[in-house]
């Protein structure tokens, strides 16, 4: 008998502890996505997501791009990176983003695909590649504020150290599930690419 209350309270200490846990850590989350870091870099990099099934950029995607668009004319920087690859849809996220920045009168020649950037690691290797090709040193990351923590994460286990952040002035209700999903994907990160 003692035995299996030893036991309840050590699962019980174990639940309470991990969600207090949980609770801490996604309040950092939030906390850090909602605070934008807008210093003056080399480039942003702009994180792809989906593409409507007519070709056009969906609510997420396109308000990722506006902020783009407006901070570009703020001159916070004067290079950008799309990163995407091709969705479901059959739509390359890259061009795509691209195309509806040099439509929102962004230079065609400031802008780099890459459509290789699967998921946000991929993404973080090859704006590193980008970087080094171009003699880029620091990048601001541009994607929604939920999935601000793990890119600068997965920027920093890279190397890239010079990493400022801006979010996407969008909130959907689907933000919910994202948010939840934050915390195993960073510890699945940083487990993973360390």
């Amino acid at each position: 008998m003692r035995k299996r209350k030893k036991l309840k309270k050590l699962i019980l200490a174990i639940l309470i502890g991990g969600f207090s846990w949980f609770l801490i850590h996604t309040s950092y989350i939030l906390l850090d996505g909602f605070k934008d870091e807008l210093d003056k870099v080399d480039t942003a990099v702009v994180l792809g997501n989906k593409v409507n099934e007519d070709g056009t950029p969906a609510n997420r995607l396109r308000a990722r791009l506006d902020r783009t668009v407006e901070l570009y004319n703020q001159g916070y920087f004067p290079t950008i990176i799309v990163s995407g690859g091709v969705g479901k849809e059959g739509f390359d996220e890259a061009k795509v983003m691209k195309d509806y920045l040099v439509d929102n009168g962004i230079p065609e020649n400031v802008i780099t695909e890459d459509s290789d950037g699967y998921n946000t690691h991929m993404t973080a290797e090859n704006t590193k590649s980008i970087m080094k090709e171009q003699n880029l040193n620091s990048a601001m990351i541009i994607t929604q504020y939920f999935h601000i923590t793990r890119t600068k994460l997965a920027f920093y286990q890279l190397g890239l150290k010079q990493v400022s952040s801006a979010k996407a002035d969008i909130f959907e209700f689907r933000d919910i599930y994202s948010i939840f999903r934050e915390f195993p994907a960073f510890y699945k990160y940083l487990f993973s690419y360390s």
